[in-house]
């Protein structure tokens, strides 16, 4: 995941990891299916945005082989630096801010980026402006304003709690400029690119260890932001944690939508 100044979750944070791991657990599984429906092969050049991670990266690579390319790019390349080995290039980029790190890419691929930065606008034209013609763009986002509830059957007091702290997060999110609602707008914005043949659909777990394991990892890297601006007690997050931990809660992650298209 890409990170801006104020991003409130730094790839550098010890939870980063647990949440790289469980965002794979819970997403890797669509993404793959949308690459291997574009055909995905031997010889092809990708760009992963905002790689964070090396689970697709490494997917990428074993799918394109030695004689495809793959440029991994983040701000911060801490986590996906073990993956730097051919055919996979990794570079510090910002791509709100920078141009591509080449063009004539046949895949370009975002997951959970676009939502975090500032100039989303730009990041789409540079990424569409990657592709060679005929390239594929896949951009798959949250949204978090289309579903709020971390517990959706919100039936007693720890369910509740456990909203209470989702919502407070979605705060802490939103005046650090995360647009929550930019998931459902995607196939328009690709559409508007100018990519043809712009298909989305949208993924929603609703109960799964993964989901226990994000939440856990989430809530305990963004605890003290918590609890700093009013939105939480240490008792409240202690609390939460137990009930975490206890493997006794649905709970879900926002949808995430996920939209593709087709360069002219």
């Amino acid at each position: 995941m890409m990170r801006s100044d104020g991003y409130l979750l730094d790839n550098r944070q010890s939870e980063a990891g647990e949440r790289f791991d469980a965002f794979a657990a819970l997403f890797d599984p669509t993404t793959f299916r949308h690459f291997e429906a574009f055909g995905i092969g031997s010889g092809w050049r990708c760009w992963e945005v905002g790689a964070g991670g090396t689970s697709v990266v490494s997917w990428l690579a074993k799918k394109v082989g030695p004689t495809g390319r793959v440029v991994a790019t983040d701000i911060d390349t801490s986590r996906v630096a073990a993956a730097a080995r051919p055919p996979v290039e990794v570079r510090v980029h910002d791509v709100g801010t920078e141009e591509p790190p080449g063009e004539g890419f046949d895949l370009v691929h975002a997951r959970l980026v676009l939502v975090h930065v500032p100039d989303r606008e730009r990041a789409l034209r540079s990424m569409v402006a990657a592709l060679r013609p005929g390239g594929r763009l896949l951009v798959e986002d949250a949204d978090p304003a289309l579903q709020p509830l971390v517990c959706p059957d919100e039936y007693g007091p720890d369910q509740q709690l456990a909203n209470r702290l989702r919502q407070g997060f979605r705060k802490l999110l939103a005046d650090r400029g995360a647009d929550l609602s930019y998931g459902r707008r995607i196939p328009r914005l690709l559409r508007e690119a100018g990519l043809q043949r712009v298909y989305a659909d949208g993924y929603f777990p609703v109960a799964s260890p993964a989901c226990a394991a994000l939440e856990s990892a989430t809530i305990r890297q963004i605890r003290d932001q918590l609890v700093s601006a009013g939105l939480a007690t240490d008792q409240d997050i202690d609390r939460h944690l137990a009930n975490v931990s206890s493997g006794g809660m649905d709970l879900a992650t926002a949808p995430m939508i996920s939209a593709w298209g087709r360069k002219a």
